[in-house]
């Protein structure tokens, strides 16, 4: 039945043999049919733009009894296929033309999505990039087994629809697509500029909830979009509206504008108030909050100058982070970190270096060492206290010393001591399959930079 399917040479001898030989036929056999149909339609379509410069769709071909009963027998059978067939039916019905709201394909959509956890690698891509309506893609991004495994090829594919679509697609939909993006960081252009289009003609309906979701990825990917002169305005309007509506979201996504360098001074006026710090300290995510805006505060010092407005009153300030990060922790084993701890121990001796050291602001340090003007990794009982970074774990909380005077107490000495911050910098630390480090990473090189540090990346 195979190579009588494949060797037919028009829709009616493809319908004929699959529909008066029901015995001979199994469930491997319909996505063969459906795909050849999908072939021979193709063909006559390009003979007849030929002919006459127009081409037709299946439309034609649906009215046919023929192929309503084989639709029938895929509609009744389906549930008794194994996964390949589904798979391939589905994928069949998509190169067909056939339209999103006939009975075979939103049968086939059903099975599919029920059966998404026992899909392999290779199902899931070809059922994903067959489906595009908000329902599927709602589906499909919030099943476990999309959202753990990075499905690149879809994603690429993906980028090339999804600009005409976009427009029909709800919040929570292209969200739950940024959250994808996001979490294998996938620095793709296309697509993040189509987030950001998405963004910038209903920015103004969305909360700030949604809005942060969309925000991160571009933070996340470092990543400007093409449309961010007008993008990042248009934010800044809607957080001055919004910003003591969600002031977790709020500060949320102005750390992401603050990853890229835009620092919207309006919108600091508004979080660095009392009314909004008072907000702040009476809910139950405070202290996140007051960690967002220490290193914001701490930002807006090394990098945004001409900033005069108020700042966080440093009663307030504490560190980001007081330990390594927990996705480093997670991934230690992954690391090259203990080898370069290791090399470190054997060539310099425990006594020269520091692993795992929390700097002002609240940034974890792979190993930081101090050495000399003539390159000796010199002991840290050999280092003026006055020139050493304050420990996370002193007396006097290291948050609430100026960072200024911390760049003066690391260059006041500089002349005969350098500090040297060694980053070992994993694959998580990277967009996927790029040089350019994720949004965080970067921002905390340039503070450290800012800072005096002698940055080497490993």
């Amino acid at each position: 039945m195979k190579r009588l399917i494949e060797r037919s040479r028009s829709v009616g001898e493809v319908l004929r043999w699959v529909t008066q030989n029901p015995s001979k036929v199994s469930a491997s056999h319909y996505p063969i049919a459906l795909h050849k149909l999908g072939q021979l339609l193709q063909q006559q379509q390009q003979g007849q733009a030929m002919v006459n410069g127009e081409s037709r769709g299946p439309g034609q071909m649906l009215e046919q009894p023929e192929f309503q009963t084989l639709c029938q027998a895929i509609i009744s059978g389906c549930s008794k296929f194994d996964n390949f067939s589904i798979v391939n039916c589905l994928y069949a019905a998509a190169a067909l033309g056939l339209p999103g709201e006939s009975p075979l394909v939103r049968v086939l959509e059903d099975e599919s999505r029920s059966r998404l956890g026992r899909f392999n690698q290779k199902d899931v891509s070809m059922v994903f990039s067959s489906e595009a309506n908000n329902k599927a893609l709602e589906a499909i991004f919030s099943s476990q087994l999309f959202y753990e495994n990075r499905q690149e090829r879809f994603i690429r594919s993906m980028a090339e629809w999804l600009p005409r679509k976009a427009e029909n697609l709800t919040p929570y939909t292209m969200a739950l697509i940024a959250k994808y993006v996001a979490r294998h960081r996938l620095r793709e252009p296309q697509l993040l500029d189509t987030i950001a289009n998405f963004l910038l003609k209903r920015g103004e309906q969305l909360d700030s909830k949604v809005i942060q979701k969309l925000v991160f990825p571009f933070s996340r990917m470092n990543y400007r979009p093409s449309n961010h002169s007008e993008l990042f305005p248009k934010l800044e309007a809607i957080l001055e509206q919004k910003a003591g509506s969600s002031p977790l979201a709020t500060v949320n996504i102005l750390m992401s504008m603050f990853q890229l360098s835009h620092f919207p001074q309006t919108v600091l006026h508004q979080v660095f108030s009392p009314a909004f710090i008072t907000n702040v300290m009476s809910s139950p995510y405070a202290l996140i909050v007051r960690r967002y805006l220490s290193l914001l505060d701490a930002a807006v010092e090394l990098e945004f100058r001409d900033y005069s407005g108020p700042r966080l009153d440093p009663r307030y300030r504490v560190l980001m982070f007081e330990h390594a990060l927990t996705a480093d922790e997670a991934n230690r084993k992954y690391s090259y970190k203990g080898l370069v701890a290791e090399a470190l121990r054997q060539l310099v001796g425990e006594e020269c270096y520091r692993q795992d050291e929390v700097l002002p602001p609240g940034y974890c340090t792979d190993f930081l060492l101090w050495i000399n003007r003539s390159g000796t990794v010199l002991p840290l009982s050999r280092v003026p206290a006055a020139c050493k970074a304050p420990s996370a774990h002193s007396t006097t909380s290291p948050a609430a010393i100026s960072l200024r005077s911390s760049v003066l107490a690391l260059t006041s000495d500089l002349q005969d001591f350098a500090p040297v911050v060694l980053s070992v910098n994993d694959k998580w630390h990277y967009c996927q399959n790029s040089d350019i480090l994720v949004g965080s990473r970067a921002m905390r090189d340039r503070h450290l930079r800012l800072l005096g540090y002698c940055l080497v990346q490993v």
